[in-house]
């Protein structure tokens, strides 16, 4: 066993979860994959951070590790190049794979941070970023239309998606 990994525990495993992200949209090929490595190898954001790696995940998938799969940052750090998905020799869809990880990580109230800082941002401005005085006089300058302080129909937008019950959900897990 490598440095830093635990034991697998097999009373944790739960043999389920392949069929889950399998039933998601994108996961469906996910039991093709033959651990070739072909999606570690492409991926860009494994040349810079290799606890990131694609076949690793999958694997943990296969292998039924859904608590540290859905509790652990790694699946949101996938930045949809689709690298991986375009050279893989057996059609996983590997991009679709981590999205389904994340879908079910999120209905089961496992969100980072950091996406939780981005929907508290999108229910308070209606967007990312609150707008300043200085975007509005730079935006004078270049003669672009002002922008509002708030847009108050993306919230109405978020609270149909049922997004900030899911957000809210996931804090009540922390």
């Amino acid at each position: 066993m490598a440095q830093n990994e635990e034991p697998i525990i097999i009373d944790k495993l739960d043999m389920n979860f392949r069929d889950d992200i399998a039933s998601e949209h994108g996961g469906e090929h996910i039991r093709r994959c033959f651990t070739c490595g072909t999606c570690t190898v492409t991926c860009p954001v494994f040349a810079v951070e290799e606890r990131y790696d694609p076949r690793k995940i999958i694997r943990m998938i296969l292998f039924g590790m859904k608590e540290e799969v859905l509790t652990d940052d790694l699946i949101w750090l996938c930045s949809g190049c689709y690298s991986c998905q375009e050279l893989c020799p057996r059609d996983v869809k590997i991009t679709s794979v981590m999205t389904a990880a994340r879908n079910i990580a999120v209905r089961e109230g496992h969100i980072p941070s950091g996406i939780k800082g981005g929907v508290d941002q999108l229910d308070k401005y209606g967007r990312l970023l609150e707008v300043s005085e200085f975007e509005n006089t730079v935006r004078a300058k270049k003669d672009i239309t002002e922008l509002k302080e708030t847009i108050p129909d993306v919230k109405k937008l978020l609270v149909k998606m049922g997004l900030f019950e899911l957000v809210s959900r996931g804090e009540s897990n922390d």
